[in-house]
């Protein structure tokens, strides 16, 4: 007689080291593909030569966009650009969220109102909020600054001529706020208030309570918030092609827009390829760095 084999259930099956790699096969495949897809078919056309204003001259090229890129002067300017953007918003973003949680974490006449209006920008569409400050609020001629400076006898700006870069971080700044605020507030208010309130008795001020008592339990909220918008701020696209169009110049220039440039101005696919893996190179060495430093606050 033969032996039927067991039939095993899928808890039996996920319990055995074969039979979890086997449930996570499916999905494991389809992240590889999505992922590695696309960056082959980068890699493949940084090699090649493939303008779409000249369709017929194609081939293999080697290094000549690697060089042709690197030689390119709006290079760097973009990469520190990228960099300084994203430093500036998160100081910005993180510390005033910071400084809002405190305050909103305290009781005070109108507290729900004024908490729906320091939300509020976030969910605001990155183009529209582009489009707002631009031409109500900073532009040079009838926005909100302007008409203020004349009002006080001075001379109104060209914000997006003057400080393109500074305009940029200021709107962004101000979307991402709310975002801050409120996983911060989140944090503030899951703090044990016999601890805050045994740091008052023995005399604590205010200086001393958010030096040893908040800031070290914010700690793990401010790592998770810094990496979360640092995936979404190193990809600032919108905001800059309705604002400035990445002038004067390459002022305002950061990789996703200099990666525009490529693509729909030069029509050049083999520099955007080449542009597009160094924005990955270095969004890969900025992830190293932010989960060594998000491991570190979870082992803390």
């Amino acid at each position: 007689m033969t032996q039927h084999q067991p039939v095993l259930s899928g808890d039996q099956i996920a319990t055995r080291p074969r039979g979890r790699l086997l449930l996570n096969v499916p999905a494991i495949s389809v992240l590889f593909l999505w992922s590695i897809v696309p960056l082959c078919m980068t890699l493949w056309f940084s090699f090649r030569r493939y303008n779409l204003m000249e369709p017929t001259r194609t081939g293999f090229d080697g290094w000549g966009n690697y060089r042709y890129l690197l030689s390119d002067p709006g290079l760097g300017l973009a990469i520190w650009n990228t960099i300084f953007l994203l430093a500036s918003i998160l100081l910005i973003t993180i510390g005033l969220g910071t400084l809002l949680a405190i305050l909103f974490d305290q009781d005070f006449f109108g507290r729900g109102i004024a908490r729906v209006l320091v939300l509020s920008p976030f969910f605001v569409m990155p183009t529209v909020s582009a489009l707002l400050w631009k031409n109500m609020i900073l532009h040079p001629e009838n926005g909100l600054l302007a008409f203020l400076m004349r009002s006080v006898g001075l001379k109104p700006v060209d914000w997006f001529a003057v400080a393109p870069l500074t305009s940029i971080i200021v709107i962004v700044s101000w979307q991402w706020l709310p975002f801050a605020f409120l996983t911060l507030l989140t944090a503030v208010q899951s703090l044990d208030e016999e601890r805050k309130e045994a740091a008052r008795m023995d005399g604590a001020g205010a200086i001393a309570m958010f030096r040893y008592i908040i800031w070290p339990h914010l700690g793990r909220a401010v790592a998770a918030t810094t990496m979360i918008e640092t995936i979404f701020l190193l990809g600032i696209f919108a905001e800059i092609y309705v604002t400035s169009a990445g002038g004067p110049g390459f002022a305002s220039t950061n990789l996703s827009f200099l990666i525009y440039r490529y693509v729909l101005m030069e029509y050049d696919i083999g520099g955007a390829a080449v542009a597009g893996l160094v924005a990955v190179l270095l969004a890969n060495l900025l992830a190293f760095f932010l989960m060594r430093s998000f491991a570190r606050n979870l082992d803390a």
